[in-house]
């Protein structure tokens, strides 16, 4: 039961498809929540990789990569929107400590970088890009093309209908889990197994 008084924030969360979840892009999905507010919600799938591998994609954009441990990642389908265009989800370059009372918050090291509060950014410029061809650039990355993108209360009213389970992110699962495990793994979190749901999403 959505109540608009008490709005949640989900912003650093893990969305998990329940099984009854008839919409196949998102069947049996994992998506990592990068921005959610009251006008929508923002995120990436994290368990749905594409044919392309991060070489093809550097290839592609005519770079060379510099990192021998990304070459054969996969690069993944991160949801229905904008799919000709990449998303680099990586940890922080710098773990800062909070700013002091007064002074600014720390700029991020690329042009164009969300900052998501728990430690991850995802970043949409090349610059990133060109990082890793030169062989630096965050240790961890998952790239993806297209986001997906839920419009004012529309999340909201999928969670009411019980298409997703909730918990909060945990970076292991994104960057160290084969991806064919991340959903059960994302499950684990909640102390869940695929077995123990209710095919039929809208039964509690």
């Amino acid at each position: 039961m959505a109540d608009d008084s008490a709005p949640i924030n989900l912003t650093n969360h893990f969305l998990i498809a329940m099984p009854g979840l008839a919409d196949e892009t998102f069947a049996k999905s994992v998506v990592y929540l990068c921005e959610h507010s009251e006008r929508g919600a923002l995120g990436l799938m994290i368990n749905k990789p594409t044919d392309i591998k991060l070489q093809n994609l550097f290839d592609k954009v005519e770079l060379p990569l510099g990192r021998a441990d990304l070459k054969d990642i996969p690069v993944f389908h991160g949801g229905p929107v904008q799919t000709e265009r990449g998303f680099v989800l990586h940890e922080a370059l710098l773990n800062m400590p909070p700013p002091a009372e007064g002074e600014d918050k720390p700029e991020p090291v690329y042009a164009s970088t969300m900052m998501i509060p728990g430690g991850l950014e995802m970043t949409t410029s090349r610059d990133v890009l060109e990082a890793l061809s030169t062989g630096a650039g965050p240790a961890r990355v998952l790239v993806s093309l297209g986001y997906s993108a839920w419009a004012q209360g529309q999340l909201e009213s999928e969670i009411g209908e019980n298409s997703w389970l909730i918990v909060h992110a945990d970076p292991a699962v994104i960057f160290e889990t084969p991806v064919a495990q991340r959903y059960d793994k994302a499950l684990a979190l909640l102390g869940l197994q695929a077995w123990m749901l209710s095919p039929e999403a809208g039964h509690a």
